[in-house]
């Protein structure tokens, strides 16, 4: 009877054992069968003390309380407009427009030149844009061929119209005929007969740094009013050669651009190349004279 007993104990116990480990392996909210081994859902934030299930150890630590309500945003007071007077924005001289004409930084300058120069209508020499300053600005600009045509003495409106003031015709070595003159330093060029300045300065652009126009007198001694150019397949306008295949023929690219020249040829805008074909002729004495500066 006491072995048919003990028998009985060992049969429950192991019953017990065997119902424990089941319960453990098999999770009823997972949806998946027993034996798998994954974790209950939310195992992870309990081990790291996010759930909020008090575990061993924690029973007796109070309950966090609720969180306070966040109040509700209030709308900051609008500022009321300020009763004081607004500054007026300041404008500097070389902001400064009359009827739609901007003034260049050498307003004063191109003044003082152009009344020099004459010919171009009445300039007041006091470096402030007028209507009478930029008409005539504008109509130095348009001759010369600068762009824009917006009537501001700029840099290049500058530089153009200085080298035409400080152009002396004396210095040019005439003939007695018609002598075309190029100033090879200030880049300007014009005609002389009889003494006479037939063709005042105009603006020119020679040989650019390895291609240098020479200084010296020459003849034209060519003529053709459109040339063909073999080594630079170009066409040249109004061409009247002087010397080693160089000579005076119409610009193929804007005149104002310094960071190009020819290759030795005396570049001419269209009107001047125009006006010099009709004065000159086989036989028209040539005088260069200066250095181009960078040659």
């Amino acid at each position: 009877m006491q072995l048919v007993r003990i028998s009985s104990r060992l049969v429950a116990l192991a019953v017990v054992v065997l119902v424990g480990a089941g319960a453990c392996a098999f999770d009823p909210q997972s949806g998946g069968g027993g034996g798998g081994g994954a974790a209950p859902a939310g195992a992870a934030e309990q081990a790291s003390g996010a759930s909020a299930t008090s575990g061993p150890g924690q029973r007796d630590q109070p309950t966090p309380a609720a969180a306070t309500p966040t109040p509700k945003a209030t709308r900051p007071p609008v500022p009321k407009p300020s009763r004081s007077a607004t500054p007026k924005p300041t404008t500097s001289p070389a902001a400064r427009t009359v009827a739609g004409c901007p003034q260049g930084q050498h307003q004063r300058e191109v003044e003082t030149y152009l009344s020099r120069l004459g010919g171009f209508g009445a300039v007041t020499v006091d470096g402030r844009q007028s209507a009478a300053d930029c008409a005539a600005i504008k109509r130095f600009q348009q001759r010369y061929g600068i762009r824009p045509v917006e009537g501001r003495a700029g840099p290049t409106t500058y530089d153009v119209a200085q080298r035409l003031a400080t152009t002396d015709p004396a210095r040019c070595r005439a003939g007695t005929g018609t002598t075309f003159c190029v100033d090879l330093t200030r880049q300007t060029v014009w005609a002389v007969r009889g003494g006479k300045v037939i063709m005042p300065p105009t603006v020119t652009r020679t040989g650019m740094a390895g291609y240098r126009t020479p200084a010296g007198t020459f003849t034209v001694n060519f003529r053709n009013p459109k040339e063909w150019s073999d080594p630079y397949e170009v066409w040249l306008p109004y061409w009247q050669h002087f010397t080693q295949g160089m000579g005076f023929h119409e610009t193929t690219t804007y005149l104002h651009d310094k960071s190009i020249g020819s290759h030795g040829c005396v570049n001419l805008l269209h009107a001047d190349a125009v006006r010099m074909w009709e004065l000159g002729k086989v036989g028209t004495r040539v005088v260069l004279i200066g250095r181009r500066p960078g040659t």
